[in-house]
């Protein structure tokens, strides 16, 4: 006599980092490092769901926005449903991802939100006279040299990077429309304007449909017996054999720096 196994299934995916490169040898999130492992979870047959577990505070829009595209293409072509749940943070490039999900869930303690655009950088003009070092810049195309962190922003500049910002945020605003709807619960001014949450606040403005942890709502929904299967992305021996080496010590700290900037700006 033969039995069979009816436990549901859920497909699960972790997805952990900044998106986009963040240094010389350390790639983040991105579509290209996460393209197969996305494909494997929806290939499972009779799955119920697939789960997304998210922890990003942003990075490339670019990139956040093919890693949104992915799953959705991929949902809608298997007909299945997409569950994202908000770890520590799901703000920025983090929350599009989440929006790629048919429900949001989060922790209370969760960070969600930050629905804006942002660019920063130094400006070294007055440290390189002091050092009487001379900037020697020559181009063909007189914006080639647009935000030269050696010479003062010139307005016209500062103008242009507006302009690409707003473009990149009504995207943004367009995508979270989209995606959620009627469950959105303020107006643009509160929703839009960069500003982050925590889980229980971001539940109150519709950015997110409840609060739970993965395991207690697939439980919750699909019952005790719900079997998961999970997929996440393993480091290669390249990336290995380079974090173990000291000979890259000092780009290994400028890239620790430049992530943990990232983080920094949701309190992490």
């Amino acid at each position: 006599m033969l039995f069979f196994n009816n436990k549901p299934i859920i497909a699960h995916i972790r997805l952990s980092g900044v998106i986009g490169n963040v240094g010389r040898f350390q790639q983040g999130l991105s579509y290209a490092s996460h393209r197969d492992i996305i494909k494997k979870a929806f290939s499972i047959k009779k799955a119920k769901a697939v789960a997304i577990s998210i922890n990003s505070p942003g990075g490339s829009p670019v990139q956040s926005h093919l890693l949104y595209s992915l799953i959705r293409k991929l949902a809608d072509e298997n007909k299945i449903k997409v569950i994202t749940f908000a770890e520590d943070v799901a703000a920025s490039g983090g929350y599009m991802l989440a929006c790629a999900g048919d429900e949001i869930y989060a922790n209370a303690s969760s960070i969600v939100g930050s629905i804006g655009v942002i660019y920063s950088g130094f400006g070294f003009q007055d440290l390189i006279k002091k050092a009487g070092v001379e900037r020697r810049v020559h181009t063909a195309g007189k914006s080639k040299s647009i935000l030269d962190p050696f010479v003062e922003e010139k307005p016209e500049d500062i103008k242009k990077l507006k302009d690409i910002q707003e473009d990149l945020h009504k995207e943004f605003i367009n995508l979270v429309k989209h995606s959620r709807k009627e469950k959105l619960k303020s107006n643009d001014d509160v929703l839009f304007n960069g500003e982050f949450w925590a889980g229980g606040k971001a539940k109150e403005l519709g950015l997110i449909d409840g609060i739970g942890n993965v395991f207690q709502v697939l439980e919750d929904r699909f019952g005790k017996d719900v079997k998961i299967k999970n997929f996440e992305k393993q480091e290669g021996w390249l990336k290995k054999k380079l974090s173990s080496s000291m000979a890259d010590a000092a780009s290994s700290v400028l890239t620790e720096l430049e992530t943990r900037s990232f983080w920094n700006r949701f309190g992490l």
